[in-house]
Protein backbone atom coordinates (compact mmCIF):
# COMPACT_ATOMS: atom_id res chain seq x y z
CA UNK A 1 0.00 0.00 0.00
CA UNK A 2 2.61 2.70 0.65
CA UNK A 3 4.35 1.64 -2.36
CA UNK A 4 1.77 2.42 -4.55
CA UNK A 5 1.82 6.28 -2.74
CA UNK A 6 5.02 7.11 -2.65
CA UNK A 7 5.25 6.32 -6.34
CA UNK A 8 2.48 8.82 -7.18
CA UNK A 9 3.66 11.20 -4.80
CA UNK A 10 7.31 11.26 -6.31
CA UNK A 11 5.58 11.10 -9.64
CA UNK A 12 3.78 14.49 -8.65
CA UNK A 13 6.79 15.95 -7.29
CA UNK A 14 8.63 14.86 -10.73
CA UNK A 15 6.23 16.75 -12.59
CA UNK A 16 5.99 20.08 -10.24
CA UNK A 17 10.08 20.00 -10.70
CA UNK A 18 10.24 19.50 -14.57
CA UNK A 19 7.12 22.17 -14.86
CA UNK A 20 9.39 25.03 -12.51
CA UNK A 21 12.65 24.01 -14.18
CA UNK A 22 11.54 24.84 -17.74
CA UNK A 23 9.93 27.89 -16.98
CA UNK A 24 10.72 30.71 -18.86
CA UNK A 25 12.77 33.34 -17.63
CA UNK A 26 11.50 36.82 -18.14
CA UNK A 27 12.62 39.03 -20.96
CA UNK A 28 14.80 41.05 -20.37
CA UNK A 29 13.86 45.07 -20.83
CA UNK A 30 15.16 47.70 -23.25
CA UNK A 31 16.07 50.13 -20.94
CA UNK A 32 19.52 47.38 -19.80
CA UNK A 33 21.98 49.90 -20.85
CA UNK A 34 25.51 48.62 -23.08
CA UNK A 35 28.44 48.12 -20.39
CA UNK A 36 30.63 51.49 -20.34
CA UNK A 37 33.67 51.99 -22.08
CA UNK A 38 36.64 52.34 -19.67
CA UNK A 39 39.93 53.64 -21.15
CA UNK A 40 43.11 52.12 -19.39
CA UNK A 41 45.39 54.69 -19.95
CA UNK A 42 45.11 58.59 -19.32
CA UNK A 43 47.07 59.16 -22.50
CA UNK A 44 43.84 57.68 -24.35
CA UNK A 45 41.54 59.18 -22.46
CA UNK A 46 42.83 62.94 -22.77
CA UNK A 47 43.23 61.47 -26.87
CA UNK A 48 39.48 60.56 -27.34
CA UNK A 49 38.39 63.82 -24.67
CA UNK A 50 40.36 66.40 -27.31
CA UNK A 51 38.45 64.06 -29.93
CA UNK A 52 35.05 64.27 -28.54
CA UNK A 53 34.86 67.91 -26.22
CA UNK A 54 33.73 65.76 -23.18
CA UNK A 55 35.83 65.76 -19.78
CA UNK A 56 37.46 62.82 -18.36
CA UNK A 57 36.11 61.19 -15.72
CA UNK A 58 39.14 59.44 -13.66
CA UNK A 59 38.69 56.79 -11.25
CA UNK A 60 41.22 55.13 -8.93
CA UNK A 61 40.19 52.44 -6.90
CA UNK A 62 41.31 49.44 -5.37
CA UNK A 63 39.14 46.57 -6.70
CA UNK A 64 39.10 44.05 -4.32
CA UNK A 65 39.96 46.01 -0.79
CA UNK A 66 38.33 49.24 -0.76
CA UNK A 67 34.78 48.88 0.04
CA UNK A 68 33.79 52.29 -0.80
CA UNK A 69 35.30 51.39 -4.35
CA UNK A 70 33.17 48.43 -4.31
CA UNK A 71 30.19 50.16 -3.58
CA UNK A 72 30.86 53.14 -5.97
CA UNK A 73 31.47 50.78 -8.96
CA UNK A 74 27.82 48.61 -7.67
CA UNK A 75 25.72 51.39 -6.97
CA UNK A 76 27.10 53.59 -9.79
CA UNK A 77 29.41 52.85 -12.73
CA UNK A 78 27.23 49.31 -13.31
CA UNK A 79 23.97 51.10 -13.38
CA UNK A 80 22.16 51.73 -16.85
CA UNK A 81 21.58 55.01 -15.97
CA UNK A 82 25.35 56.06 -15.50
CA UNK A 83 26.41 54.24 -18.53
CA UNK A 84 23.80 56.04 -20.57
CA UNK A 85 25.03 59.59 -18.99
CA UNK A 86 28.68 58.27 -19.28
CA UNK A 87 27.75 57.68 -23.04
CA UNK A 88 26.88 61.29 -23.82
CA UNK A 89 28.18 63.87 -21.88
CA UNK A 90 31.85 61.76 -20.51
CA UNK A 91 35.07 60.13 -21.20
CA UNK A 92 35.32 57.47 -18.95
CA UNK A 93 39.14 56.12 -17.24
CA UNK A 94 39.79 53.59 -14.58
CA UNK A 95 43.06 52.89 -12.65
CA UNK A 96 43.08 50.10 -10.16
CA UNK A 97 45.47 49.40 -7.38
CA UNK A 98 43.95 45.49 -6.57
CA UNK A 99 45.95 43.91 -3.77
CA UNK A 100 45.05 40.05 -4.42
CA UNK A 101 47.10 37.80 -6.12
CA UNK A 102 44.42 36.90 -8.18
CA UNK A 103 43.48 40.03 -9.53
CA UNK A 104 46.96 41.39 -10.16
CA UNK A 105 47.12 43.67 -13.33
CA UNK A 106 49.83 43.12 -16.37
CA UNK A 107 53.14 44.63 -15.55
CA UNK A 108 52.23 47.65 -18.65
CA UNK A 109 48.64 48.26 -16.79
CA UNK A 110 50.25 48.46 -13.50
CA UNK A 111 53.03 50.68 -14.91
CA UNK A 112 50.25 52.75 -17.14
CA UNK A 113 48.27 53.06 -13.44
CA UNK A 114 51.07 54.30 -11.34
CA UNK A 115 51.72 56.81 -13.68
CA UNK A 116 47.87 58.54 -14.08
CA UNK A 117 48.44 58.24 -10.25
CA UNK A 118 51.68 60.24 -10.29
CA UNK A 119 49.57 63.00 -12.04
CA UNK A 120 46.22 63.02 -10.20
CA UNK A 121 46.30 61.24 -7.29
CA UNK A 122 49.71 61.94 -5.17
CA UNK A 123 47.64 61.24 -2.29
CA UNK A 124 46.96 57.86 -2.54
CA UNK A 125 42.71 58.32 -2.05
CA UNK A 126 40.95 55.53 -2.72
CA UNK A 127 38.18 55.62 -4.17
CA UNK A 128 39.40 58.85 -5.86
CA UNK A 129 37.26 60.77 -9.37
CA UNK A 130 38.96 63.16 -11.13
CA UNK A 131 36.93 65.37 -13.45
CA UNK A 132 39.51 66.49 -16.07
CA UNK A 133 38.79 68.95 -19.13
CA UNK A 134 39.74 67.25 -22.73
CA UNK A 135 42.99 69.68 -21.93
CA UNK A 136 43.97 67.61 -18.95
CA UNK A 137 43.24 70.54 -16.52
CA UNK A 138 42.16 69.18 -13.10
CA UNK A 139 38.04 70.40 -12.75
CA UNK A 140 37.40 68.70 -9.44
CA UNK A 141 38.02 66.05 -7.03
CA UNK A 142 35.71 63.62 -5.45
CA UNK A 143 34.63 60.20 -3.97
CA UNK A 144 32.05 57.63 -3.02
CA UNK A 145 28.67 59.14 -1.97
CA UNK A 146 25.52 57.77 -0.84
CA UNK A 147 22.45 57.69 -3.15
CA UNK A 148 22.84 56.12 -6.65
CA UNK A 149 24.03 56.40 -10.53
CA UNK A 150 21.17 59.29 -10.51
CA UNK A 151 22.23 61.47 -7.72
CA UNK A 152 25.78 60.83 -8.69
CA UNK A 153 25.05 62.09 -12.29
CA UNK A 154 23.66 65.14 -10.61
CA UNK A 155 26.35 65.79 -8.86
CA UNK A 156 28.88 65.84 -11.37
CA UNK A 157 26.88 67.72 -13.51
CA UNK A 158 26.99 70.30 -10.88
CA UNK A 159 30.76 69.81 -10.31
CA UNK A 160 30.85 70.39 -14.34
CA UNK A 161 28.53 72.94 -14.04
CA UNK A 162 30.87 74.90 -11.87
CA UNK A 163 33.80 74.80 -14.02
Amino acid sequence: MRTPLFAAAFSLLLTGTATTSFAQAPAQTATTAAPATWNTTLDAALQQAKATGRPVLAVFSGSDWCKPCIMLKQEVFDKPEFTSYAQSKLVLARFDFPRSKKNKLPAEQTKQNEQAAAKLNKEGSFPLVVLLSPEGKVLAKTGYRPGGATAYTTYLNTLLAQK
